[in-house]
């Protein structure tokens, strides 16, 4: 059977997102070697699979510690594309980012006001997207990092105070 792929696609960040920071386990290398994702993050990810948006991990870190998180707990499947900043050579909110993900997409500049991103920080994430004209979820619920946006550019579309709203919230800009 054939998914009904959604107009709208979704980049999403992985720490403070989906992966609460404060559970990272690190290896001698820097490594994570094991987190837990914050509570609702892996069925709110998978809800969005499942209704058929393509989905790509936007994140700054190193490779091999999203693949330890991500395979841990079975959420790979839900990925379409990766654009980790290691293998980029760029970290948010430098366009480079957006781009990786967008050409492994097969998506052009045409594209970029279908797509949205989600995460956790203002200056990476929300400026970031907003720079590049995509839509833009702030997850307020880290408690890591400021939520009041500090100029226009990092004010975010919408704002999820638990990942259980991000399905909903990501329905409300198609």
């Amino acid at each position: 059977m054939m998914k009904n792929l959604q107009e709208l696609i979704v980049f999403v960040d992985s720490g403070d997102t989906l992966v609460d920071e404060s559970t990272e386990i690190r290896d001698e290398n820097g490594v994570v070697i094991e987190a837990q994702l914050f509570p609702g993050a892996d069925e709110a990810l998978r809800s969005l699979h499942r209704a058929g948006y393509r989905i790509a991990l936007v994140a700054d870190g190193l490779e091999a510690s999203f693949q330890n998180i991500f395979s841990r707990h079975g959420l790979e499947e839900c990925f379409e594309a990766r654009a980790i900043s290691e293998t980029v050579g760029a970290e948010k909110p430098d366009p480079a980012m957006f781009r990786c993900a967008m050409k492994q997409m097969g998506l052009t500049e045409e594209d970029r006001g279908r797509i949205v991103m989600i995460g956790n920080n203002l200056e990476r994430d929300i400026r970031g997207a907003n720079g590049m004209g995509l839509h833009s979820i702030l997850a307020a619920y880290s408690p890591r990092y400021r939520m009041s946006p500090a100029c226009p550019e990092e004010q975010p579309d919408c704002v999820a105070d638990h990942p259980s709203q991000i399905p909903e919230l990501v329905e409300s800009l198609k």
